[in-house]
């Protein structure tokens, strides 16, 4: 029985040496080596050798990132509001000894800090600085955070305001400012669109004005295109009527003052308020120039004579006219 104390008491010291010598250090984390209670060096992840019964494990960081909540504080802002403000903050241990061995409870001592520097913050500004400026704010806690931690091993990679909430006065009264703004701002865009179409009823009226302005100059030079077409015509009708006068064509005038006879005496009864129309006496002397009218129709549908007519049977065709009656 005592030949197996022995050996058993061997393999257990056998056991407790291993355990002692050889440390297994878990990814994420780093262990900090102490002999005799003096920090020599720190553990990476993997297996580790120690010296047995000189070196121990001194602290078990941890590497990862890690957050940290800010707990709820009431801050005074720079106009004399008091907010309630919270926030998480964002760390992650870069030196293992200097976190182990350079602060005592470095949760805890960040914590406070991050709760310090967010009264300095905020108590220096307003209160709709501070609702409508968070990223300034946490940029600014960031750099002061990071500066003060870093002598302790530890980067300071983000902070984050979570909540700020005014008094319930405050809200209120911050509630009716944002419905008097968006009623103003209702009115104004809606006087803005008022003008607007006022300007594009005017522009409108304007460009209706010219291209009616522009019609009647179109209309005005077609008319008087026409009158002088209409001019030109008369010119050459009183040409020729000339020319046959010349030739000694007397139903030539007959026609033409027939013409302007009709002319004359159709306006007499063209007006709609005229209710008694006013009859030549002499009618006779219309019906002989028509009668004259109908003799140069017949005479320019007869064929042309080779030999002009004597001047007699010309003198006694114009003799030959209706004797004028008195009506």
């Amino acid at each position: 029985m005592s030949a197996l104390i022995v050996p058993i008491v061997f393999v257990f010291l056998a056991i407790v040496v291993l355990f002692a010598v050889v440390k297994i250090v878990p990814q994420g984390r780093e262990f900090t080596v102490e002999r005799f209670g003096r920090y020599t060096r720190t553990l990476k992840p993997g297996i580790n050798i120690l010296t047995p019964f000189i070196e121990t494990v001194g602290r078990r960081m941890n590497m990862m990132e890690q957050v940290l909540d800010v707990p709820t504080q009431e801050v005074i802002t720079k106009d004399n509001v008091s907010v309630k403000v919270d926030g998480i903050i964002f760390i992650q241990v870069m030196d293992a000894a200097a976190a182990a061995y350079r602060v005592d409870n470095l949760n805890f001592a960040i914590t406070q800090l991050a709760m310090t520097n967010l009264r300095t913050v905020v108590g220096s500004m307003e209160l709709d600085e501070v609702l409508s400026q968070r990223d300034a704010i946490n940029s600014r806690l960031l750099a002061t955070i990071d500066h003060a931690t870093s002598p302790w091993g530890v980067k300071a990679t983000r902070i984050e305001i979570k909540d700020l909430t005014p008094p319930p006065d405050i809200t209120n009264a911050m509630a009716r400012q944002m419905k008097a703004e968006r009623e103003r701002r209702a009115v104004i865009t809606e006087a803005d669109g008022e003008r607007q179409a006022q300007i594009a009823r005017a522009e409108g009226s304007k460009q209706a004005a010219i291209l009616e302005a522009e019609g009647r100059k179109e209309a005005t030079f077609r008319d008087a295109e026409a009158r002088e077409r209409e001019a030109e015509a008369e010119a050459k009708a009183t040409a020729m009527v000339s020319e046959a006068i010349a030739r000694g064509d007397v139903n030539a005038i007959n026609y033409f003052v027939a013409q302007r006879y009709v002319e004359a005496f159709s306006k007499l009864a063209e007006s709609p308020q005229q209710k008694t129309v006013i009859v030549p006496a002499d009618m006779a002397s219309l019906v002989g120039t028509i009668a004259g009218i109908g003799e140069l129709v017949s005479t320019a549908k007869a064929p042309a004579p080779s030999a002009p007519p004597p001047a007699q049977p010309a003198a006694r065709r114009s003799g030959s006219a209706v004797p004028r009656t008195k009506g």
